[in-house]
């Protein structure tokens, strides 16, 4: 099989860079376009310069529909505008769209699904392997505690991180919610601040922390009387989630239009 070609959104940003990097590492793989915002100074370069490999022949340009005419699959860690323009372009194009991209609303995610009715479309708040064995661990186990187990959730991220709680948290407050049967809009508490009362049974808690140069760190907590089980995972780089990202790409390959996450990619659903 012909390898496969992998566009990059965002060349030139810190994901964009490791994504190039982890498709030029991996076989069966190539970069062959990617993309930057209109008037970036990454316009006109090289991605594999940006990415600090070296030229790999593939000039950065700001015309992302080129970008998916041109590729089998497209990675993509941006913003949540950007992201539903691109959807689109890819199931215009019939491409595989990889998505990163975090902070996305309902309204956003629908957006994702109807795109997936044309092309597949895999779409995850973290693209860490790990990570998404954590969500699967995290739903048995809430399966298996009942609500004497308080369930709360940390996580930690870089000061320059814009949405919280991150998804990754949240989305694993919504696979302790489906462990529990629950619904985690009823079930989760996302601040507290004064006087609070005591804590109601089975709810799920969230804290945020955030500050330095942390790439990514969640922890979720069961606590019990008398003892507590704590499952956690730290990043300590970017690389993870393109490797990820690439994975599911590669996965795709052989999927048909739909909307899937990394639990399909890895066979955990």
């Amino acid at each position: 099989m012909a390898d496969m070609k992998i566009g990059v959104v965002g060349a030139a940003g810190r994901m964009g860079g490791a994504v190039v990097r982890q498709v030029a590492a991996t076989d069966g793989c190539m970069v062959v376009a990617a993309c930057e915002t209109h008037g970036s100074p990454a316009v006109g370069r090289d991605a594999g310069d940006l990415a600090g490999i070296g030229p790999i022949g593939v000039t950065v340009l700001d015309d992302a529909a080129a970008l998916f005419q041109a590729a089998d699959a497209v990675v993509e860690f941006s913003i949540p505008a950007a992201t539903i323009v691109h959807s689109g372009l890819a199931a215009a194009a019939g491409c595989i769209h990889v998505i990163g991209t975090t902070g996305l609303d309902a309204v956003q995610e629908a957006a994702l699904a109807r795109a997936g009715e044309a092309a597949p479309v895999v779409y995850a708040p973290n693209m860490s392997l790990a990570v998404n064995v954590l969500f699967a661990l995290t739903r048995q186990v809430a399966a298996l505690l009942d609500e004497d187990f308080d369930i709360e959730i940390v996580e930690m991220h870089h000061r320059h991180k814009t949405d919280a709680p991150s998804g990754t948290a949240l989305a694993l407050g919504r696979a302790a919610a489906a462990g529990r049967k629950v619904d985690l809009d009823a079930a989760g508490v996302f601040t507290r601040h004064g006087q609070t009362g005591a804590r109601q049974r089975g709810a799920i808690g969230f804290a945020t922390l955030r500050g330095g140069d942390v790439t990514g760190d969640h922890s979720v907590i069961f606590a019990a009387d008398g003892e507590r089980l704590e499952l956690s995972h730290k990043s300590q780089s970017r690389q993870i989630f393109a490797r990820g990202a690439v994975r599911a790409a590669l996965w795709a390959r052989t999927a048909g239009p739909g909307l899937y996450s990394m639990q399909n990619v890895l066979g955990l659903e």
